[in-house]
């Protein structure tokens, strides 16, 4: 059983799992996630990091709401307003680059000006274009659109950089990082990349195997926009360094 519900504007998001299990195909019932407890104060960038495997997008489900078959409270941010972007883009074949990003908005915002969007994400002048003429890039582009197309308080990221070179990769998530401190939208990203995480976000939360939990947390004192590359590999070896300690007290206990 679980408490959902949406705060208040300026909330935090609040997610505590007691316990999340499924059922296997043959019958073992498999614990997930186990005693795991995020808070993501509003308007902040925070990043969920761990192995392949380990339960980050199952996580990720429950606080969209989109699992409720868990033990625990989920609280999120801003007045249910949700863009989220998972790890493949999900676009519809049939429709314009312009049609997928408008098919999230409601009917009475269905002819909103876009433009700066767009132009943010260097979409314009593929507005026309369909999905399968589109490099992969693009595709993510147009994803990151519709999710900031509704105007989002609340935004959650599956590995959305996944499978892209590292040029397109950091060009895509610079044009992120405009979008989110330009809207103050509540972010999570999902992710097993660190120097990603390092990157985008103020806050940083390390899941151990399963059945996942937090097993460290640490904020990130500097502006993202000072982190230059120097900065950005010194603070992954510190947070290197803390994760091995909080395995080994982990193991201890």
């Amino acid at each position: 059983m679980n408490d959902a519900q949406t705060a208040g504007d300026a909330a935090p998001l609040e997610l505590r799992i007691e316990t999340k299990s499924f059922v296997s195909a043959d019958g073992a019932l498999v614990e997930v996630v186990r005693g795991l407890e995020l808070r993501l104060e509003a308007g902040s960038f925070g990043a969920l990091i761990g192995p392949s495997g380990c339960g980050k997008t199952t996580i990720l489900k429950i606080a969209a709401g989109l699992d409720p078959d868990f033990r625990g409270q989920l609280r999120t941010p801003g007045s249910r307003c949700l863009g989220i972007v998972f790890q493949e883009p999900r676009l519809l074949p049939w429709r314009t680059v312009e049609e997928n990003i408008r098919l999230a908005l409601p009917a009475d915002r269905a002819n909103v000006d876009l433009s700066d969007l767009f132009e943010t994400l260097g979409l314009g002048s593929h507005l026309a274009r369909y999905p399968g003429e589109l490099s992969l890039g693009l595709a993510r582009r147009t994803a990151i659109a519709r999710a900031f197309a509704v105007g989002p308080d609340f935004l959650l990221l599956d590995e959305p950089f996944v499978s892209l070179d590292e040029a397109r990769a950091e060009r895509l998530r610079e044009e992120l990082l405009a979008l989110t401190a330009r809207t103050k939208v509540t972010t999570l990203l999902v992710t097993h990349d660190l120097t990603e995480a390092v990157e985008m976000a103020d806050r940083l939360f390390f899941l151990s195997d399963r059945p996942a939990r937090i097993i460290l947390e640490e904020a990130l004192p500097m502006p993202r926009a000072a982190r230059s590359q120097d900065v950005v590999g010194a603070i992954c070896d510190e947070m290197r360094a803390l994760l091995a300690r909080a395995a080994i007290d982990a193991g201890a206990h």
